[in-house]
């Protein structure tokens, strides 16, 4: 097991500050590299992977919102996100999901539990804001990991905390959000 792929697995062991500290000594490994003619994008090696356009064309939104991105491998037997994003300090891993279908971020959302408490969901279609405000409640609601929904739509970052979404008027707040 490579040193990139070990320091992945200790996650699955840790939480809290611990957990923060670890993503972060991650991050600063030297096995990153920066991805050639990209400003703030690095990576260990995955771009022979095959969801690699993808993993990318995220990195891009994520950087034009001011992120630092590590684009992290996949090494076989271990669940893990698939980006660490950095802005400020502060140090978190992302798990994608790209949404395509008029409904398919419940399931997307469902499939992200495992892999980390942060999912980042790159809107590359219309979606009714309502429903999705039903679904990421219900995600919320269901998953007591999990901490934030990070949305890309367009040239929009929305972030859901928890704390967001247990508000009564959550609905009708993200909607209004959701649609600008």
């Amino acid at each position: 097991m490579s040193d990139i792929a070990a320091e992945l697995a200790k996650l699955h062991t840790l939480k809290g500050a611990d957990y923060s500290h670890q993503v972060e000594r991650i991050a600063r490994m030297g096995d990153f590299h920066p991805i050639e003619n990209e400003v703030d994008i690095y990576s260990v090696g995955s771009e022979s992977e095959d969801d690699y356009s993808n993993l990318l064309n995220a990195a891009h939104k994520a950087v034009s919102h001011g992120y630092k991105v590590y684009i992290l491998p996949n090494p076989s037997g271990i669940n893990t996100a698939d980006f660490i994003f950095e802005r400020k300090g502060v140090y978190r891993m992302y798990e994608l999901k790209i949404i395509q279908g008029s409904s398919s971020a419940s399931n997307r959302l469902t499939d992200s539990t495992s892999q980390s408490n942060h999912v980042l969901l790159n809107m590359t279609t219309r979606y009714n804001g309502g429903l999705l405000a039903v679904q990421i409640k219900s995600y919320f609601e269901q998953n007591a990991q999990a901490l934030e929904v990070l949305i890309f739509k367009g040239k929009v970052s929305l972030s859901i905390k928890r704390n967001f979404v247990l508000q009564k008027d959550f609905v009708r707040k993200f909607r209004k959000e959701f649609g600008k």
